[in-house]
């Protein structure tokens, strides 16, 4: 690993994290994995991460581009990739030629997919809309579609899948009834011999949550990572978040009281303070909001004035051992305390899925531990 001496501002991913939450996922749920490593691994790196869960026992990783699958590939990752979302159609052949897997959802798809040379076939999984309003087809669609599929020489009609809109929620009615939906069709498509040999709709919460869900393959994603689907999903205790994000104290400088702080000055040090500077801003992913804290020696130190692009001001008042050099936690663990993705999520009014997706590619991704010894 790259030593963060020459580093002013970086995340550290925890690989045997990664690898041991899908594994206790695995046993848990009893079935396949499908590691879902869509938006760069949920910022965690996209190609570390498909590695990591795939020698972990994921049989796909999942994305949600063409090009995320296609960045796998040219990264020799030779595992099953499916792309969960629309690919366009003048795409097809790319993919094919490239071995990726191909979501199906409307008539044109089957259209270009019987387009396709012969010497390019493809694995295809049928999504269908039970209940997210979103992409798919309507049930009512479904079994026509999968006969599409089946009858098209090129195509290997590998899963059909759902996905749930409320199943990270406590109230399970609006899941159960999307599954009931899912059920008949997958009976449907037994009995015509339609059914595919993959069948699937469980995200993280569902995995965790309703094992009648699990089929042949869940899709974990923020689950993978160490983080709760929801504050209504907690994950069991030996799931392990995997990602930490420090900094370097740059500067250190006593202020009098009636300073103006950062941009705008919307604070103003009542009294005389003692302040330091960060290497982290917006520009990170660190969100302008107010309310902001990091970590310094194990205590919360508050994060003062607006956020800028590139660097952060926080008071020191109250820790007077603080020095330039010394390392800053924005997310994760030191010294006994602790700043949670969740904890962000709640200071910025958001998830924790986009406190860690939303963390820049330009912060520096430093990867603990090996595959091999994962």
């Amino acid at each position: 690993m790259v030593s963060t001496d020459a580093l002013s501002n970086w995340l550290e991913i925890d690989l045997a994290a990664i690898a041991g939450n899908l594994r206790a996922l695995q046993a848990q749920v009893g079935a396949q994995v499908m590691a879902v490593v869509k938006a760069n691994g949920y910022g965690h790196g996209l190609i570390e991460v498909a590695r990591q869960a795939v020698t972990a026992g994921a049989i796909y990783c999942g994305v949600a581009r063409l090009d995320e699958a296609l960045e796998l590939r040219q990264a020799g990752v030779d595992t099953p990739i499916m792309v969960l979302g629309d690919t366009p159609v003048e795409r097809f052949g790319q993919a094919a030629s490239a071995g990726i897997t191909l979501t199906a959802f409307r008539g044109e798809h089957l259209q270009a997919l019987a387009a396709l040379p012969h010497g390019h076939p493809v694995k295809v999984h049928l999504k269908i809309d039970t209940g997210m309003t979103r992409l798919g087809a309507t049930p009512a669609e479904a079994i026509e579609l999968l006969r599409g599929l089946a009858s098209i020489k090129q195509v290997e009609l590998e899963g059909m899948f759902t996905h749930y809109a409320r199943a990270d929620e406590s109230d399970q009615q609006m899941t159960a009834n999307q599954e009931a939906i899912f059920d008949e069709l997958v009976a449907e498509a037994a009995a015509l011999g339609l059914r595919p040999p993959l069948v699937h709709a469980a995200n993280s919460a569902a995995a965790l949550t309703r094992p009648s869900s699990a089929y042949d393959m869940v899709r974990p994603g923020i689950a993978l990572y160490g983080l709760h689907p929801s504050p209504a999903v907690k994950l069991p205790p030996a799931f392990r978040p995997a990602l930490t994000w420090q900094a370097r104290l740059t500067q250190i400088r006593q202020v009098p009281a009636g300073t103006g702080i950062s941009y705008g000055h919307v604070y103003v040090t009542p009294t005389d303070a003692r302040l330091g500077v960060v290497p982290v801003g917006y520009g990170d992913g660190y969100r302008r909001e107010s309310g902001n804290q990091v970590l310094l020696h194990g205590q919360l130190a508050p994060v003062r004035g607006r956020v800028c692009m590139d660097q952060l001001i926080v008071d020191l008042s109250e820790l007077p051992q603080a020095r330039v050099g010394d390392t800053v936690t924005l997310l994760g663990g030191d010294q006994g305390g602790r700043l949670a993705a969740e904890d962000l999520a709640s200071a910025w009014q958001t998830i924790n899925y986009e406190v860690v997706c939303g963390l820049s590619a330009r912060v520096p991704r430093l990867y603990l531990g090996s595959r091999a010894a994962a």
